[in-house]
């Protein structure tokens, strides 16, 4: 009897191990940094779709890919791009259950790509680098205060971090000493695979604009062909540093060939493709959300005033009031 109460008891404990429940998914939104304060009459759509995750993007400035200084929580920044504005979103936002990833960015004017920002000289790399710390460290103290839930230290610096990998690793320390919570970076989709920290960070954070179909208006069986080969190199990442991985961006334009060049903002783009956007949102969704490796993702972009965002009219990457907004919903809702 003692021998049976004894087999019975070691399978109950190992069955309830094995099932150790999967943490719910980051199911995100991306929010535009804007002029004005974040009330709740513009968070009850994010509330609407069965979001839990919002990325909060404060900005700071340099004027060229050679300039080493960074601007930053200025008087002359919109209300949403400084810490001021930045605080108020969190707070707005948490009031409503919904959690945060605080992801600071750098703009180049011109729209200038930050992955090749690049220093010509030992000075300049130092400027820059202090002026990167004095940036994210401000941020990682609003993190700890307002006890946001993830922290994002950087997003597509590509070139900045090849070039500089010492200084990243002991920013991270300096990070650390400050925020207490879960730390990622946004690497660009083609730059992963070359960012040398992922074992110091708690996510592996991808912007996650890989190119899935050379078709006009994809299937969604085309998109998930197309993200077969991608979706294998991302897992092995994860089981080689132990990582979730979480896609601190992605999205769709709703425009012809929405699937080939995705990571594009060319405003020549002018063709609407509503089937286009939904069917490629459609195959992330269906290879990656069940994903026991994948911590979930944000959506790009969601702005404040949802009533007059987006539109079938629109070639954006934003998913408001398209047929693609309830693919999310859906998706949302489930897991």
């Amino acid at each position: 009897m003692r021998i049976s109460i004894f087999f019975f008891l070691s399978v109950f404990l190992f069955s309830c191990a094995a099932t150790i429940p999967k943490k719910p998914m980051i199911n995100g939104v991306s929010f535009v940094a804007s002029r004005e304060a974040l009330y709740e009459q513009h968070i009850e759509p994010v509330v609407n779709i069965n979001a839990n995750y919002a990325a909060i993007m404060p900005f700071g400035f340099i004027r060229d890919l050679n300039e080493p200084k960074i601007a930053f929580n200025t008087e002359r920044q919109w209300y949403g791009e400084t810490k001021a504005g930045a605080k108020q979103n969190i707070e707005a936002l948490k009031k409503k259950h919904i959690k945060i990833m605080l992801k600071p960015q750098v703009w180049v004017w011109h729209g200038e790509f930050t992955g090749n920002i690049e220093m010509s000289n030992e000075e300049d790399w130092s400027i820059l680098e202090d002026s990167y710390s004095e940036f994210i460290l401000l941020y990682a103290k609003l993190a700890q205060e307002t006890k946001v839930e993830i922290l994002c230290i950087g997003t597509e610096l590509k070139k900045f971090i090849a070039n500089r990998p010492q200084f990243w690793f002991e920013l991270i320390k300096k990070i650390r000493s400050i925020y207490k919570g879960q730390l990622t970076y946004a690497a660009n989709w083609d730059e992963f695979k070359r960012t040398p920290f992922w074992r110091e960070l708690d996510y592996i954070g991808i912007d996650a604009y890989f190119p899935v179909s050379d078709n006009k208006t994809p299937t969604v069986e085309d998109c998930k062909v197309g993200w077969q080969e991608h979706k294998a190199l991302i897992k092995t990442y994860s089981k080689q540093f132990n990582k979730p991985v979480l896609f601190t961006e992605y999205g769709y334009r709703s425009v012809d060939f929405t699937g080939k060049e995705p990571w594009k903002s060319d405003r020549n783009m002018t063709q609407v493709n509503l089937e286009a956007q939904t069917n490629a949102t459609k195959a992330l969704f269906e290879e990656f959300w069940k994903e026991d490796w994948f911590a979930g993702g944000f959506i790009w972009k969601w702005y404040h005033h949802h009533h007059s965002a987006g539109g079938e009219d629109n070639t954006r990457f934003t998913p408001q009031n398209k047929p693609v907004e309830d693919v999310v919903r859906e998706v949302y809702l489930t897991n």
